[in-house]
């Protein structure tokens, strides 16, 4: 090989991008024991909360109900007929626990904060072109589906899509790089149509500001 060629990077696997872990053996079918248990309790809740009309707030309740009434005379019985206690865990969230979920709580509000601060205050029309548009394609989705059935949808496409790709990546990535280049020129040519043309504050409207 000449010293001039380029040296191809190394493809990540999908197995990898995924962690590598459970998550990503479930999701490749790896584990596909995993795999069906999602898919059948995802179908099991669309059809009862979708299908027959089901409310989640009363399936919330009758289930909280019925684990305390069976938790209740189990206690119940164990004392009187002297077996043992049903084996509860610890019922209760650890310290470290909760600071990851804040923590990454936190970085997620950071981002949206950050966003409407350069829409509002930086005035970057491209970032709120994007924002519009990204906003728009799901309140588009949202008229044709509901949040349930949104969801399971991601639910279905999170089972085929990581095995599709993972098996057709080399001709999946060709098509999404033309795909790329297509969006990128098209995106280029209202930026120099519609958004270079608009006024833009000047620096000192900045600062004053």
């Amino acid at each position: 090989m000449a010293m001039g060629d380029s040296v191809p990077t190394p493809r990540i696997s999908v197995h990898q991008a995924f962690g590598g872990g459970l998550v990503a053996d479930v999701l490749l079918w790896r584990k596909w024991c995993g795999g069906v248990v999602m898919l059948a309790s995802a179908t099991t809740f669309w059809c009862l909360f979708e299908l027959a009309g089901y409310s989640i707030l009363s399936f919330v309740a009758n289930v909280l109900l019925l684990l305390v009434v069976i938790l209740f005379f189990w206690a119940k019985s164990a004392s009187l007929l002297n077996r043992p206690l049903p084996p509860l865990p610890n019922l209760e969230i650890s310290e470290r626990t909760a600071g990851k979920i804040a923590d990454e709580l936190q970085v997620w509000v950071n981002i949206a904060l950050s966003i409407a601060h350069d829409i509002t205050l930086g005035r970057n029309l491209k970032l709120l072109f994007k924002v519009g548009v990204s906003l728009w394609f799901v309140s588009f989705i949202g008229s044709f589906f509901s949040f349930l059935t949104v969801v399971y949808i991601g639910v279905i496409l999170s089972l085929s899509v990581p095995v599709l790709y993972d098996k057709y990546q080399h001709h999946i990535d060709e098509k999404l790089s033309v795909t790329n280049k297509i969006i990128q020129t098209q995106y280029r040519k209202i930026d120099e149509a519609v958004l270079r043309k608009l006024p833009l504050p000047s620096k000192k409207e900045k600062k004053m500001q």
